[in-house]
């Protein structure tokens, strides 16, 4: 079983536009490969396999290969680091704006 990528390895993953098109393309389907993403990508087989191989590596997407074909699905629970981490930032703003609403129905009294 693949571990959790530290989130530096999937920021870094999730950094690149293209890169995060094809992570979303994987996402949106079950199982898809690499000459069906380099289709609908615009860019060489080259690069979306070196796009892939990122993804990877952070734990995002895993491979199945299937004869001379190599199929690749999204590991949704790679993104764990990331919501983690926005977790952290969620509770942060949701106390800054309970504050700010308090003092607005301070100065509104």
């Amino acid at each position: 079983m693949l571990q959790t990528q530290p989130i530096d390895t999937v920021m870094r993953a999730l950094a690149d536009p293209t890169r995060r098109a094809v992570f979303d393309r994987i996402a949106r389907t079950r199982e898809i490969n690499v000459a069906d993403l380099t289709r609908a990508s615009g860019v060489t087989q080259g690069a979306v396999s070196q796009h892939l191989k990122s993804l990877k590596q952070a734990g995002l997407v895993a491979e199945r290969p299937e004869g001379r074909k190599v199929y690749y699905r999204a590991r949704p629970e790679g993104l764990a680091p990331l919501f983690d981490w926005l977790g952290h930032y969620e509770t942060f703003w949701r106390d800054r704006l309970d504050a700010l609403r308090t003092l607005l129905e301070e100065i509104d009294s």
